[in-house]
């Protein structure tokens, strides 16, 4: 019987083509995968600032029933406490959230500070008491075809998120600098103090583009007058 000789069938690695061609398979798979991955993060962050601005919206109201006034800003940006000194203007009633007053979260889910403006007659306490004839003086715009349109007026009090990209104030202190140059709208948000003539904007978010008011991804709640109105009669603050 002849001796059986080595195997005739030898093994072969990959070649580098081969390589390179599972490289770029397995790259277009995970980038595929973290596409969604980033979108789903993104959108939990957005839900959770929602979140916290309606419970600062809330914390807001309980203020005002038990003192029968909305707070000023914050004493500072690294101070949450109440401004002392009553709003000289209604410009001067627009800073940062006084969140240590209120209890609440003072930043989103980027660690942006919130921002806060308040009809001065709504917060000040050496003026005159709030009454039902008391007027907001804040106005929220959106855009209906690109066109500026009221979404709300004689609004009290309005807060602001300014999303994940431009502007903002970290709760370290690091300013997030303005990466556009076309997104006006939320530059108002950044700038504004909310009166007809300065309004702030709420609107779909949108991506760069050349569409008027630009990209857009803040986050807007606000105090409707009504509304405080209603929780200051059920508090028995105003008859």
């Amino acid at each position: 019987m002849k001796p059986r000789g080595p195997a005739s069938c030898s093994q072969h690695g990959f070649t580098l083509v081969e390589l390179a061609i599972a490289m770029l398979i397995l790259a277009l798979l995970l980038g595929g995968l973290l596409e969604p991955l980033a979108a789903q993060v993104e959108q939990h962050s957005i839900d959770e600032t929602q979140q916290a601005m309606e419970d600062v919206r809330e914390a807001l109201l309980g203020f005002a029933m038990a003192n029968g006034r909305l707070p000023r800003p914050a004493s500072s940006a690294s101070d949450g406490s109440e401004r002392a000194a009553d709003c000289l203007t209604n410009v001067d009633c627009t800073g940062y959230l006084p969140w240590a007053a209120l209890g609440s979260a003072r930043s989103d889910a980027w660690g942006k500070l919130f921002r806060y403006s308040v009809t001065k007659a709504f917060a000040n306490s050496g003026g005159p008491p709030i009454a039902l004839s008391t007027s907001g003086v804040k106005r929220v715009m959106t855009r209906s075809a690109g066109v500026p349109t009221i979404l709300a007026d004689q609004v009290v009090a309005v807060v602001i998120s300014h999303g994940p990209r431009n502007w903002g104030l970290g709760i370290d202190g690091s300013s997030y600098l303005d990466g556009s140059e076309t997104n006006a709208d939320e530059d108002a948000n950044a700038a504004n103090d909310g009166q007809a003539s300065s309004p702030f904007f709420l609107r779909t978010f949108a991506a760069p583009s050349g569409a008027p008011g630009g990209e857009f991804d803040d986050l807007v709640v606000w105090i409707p007058q009504t509304i405080l109105v209603s929780r200051l009669v059920s508090a028995g603050r105003l008859p």
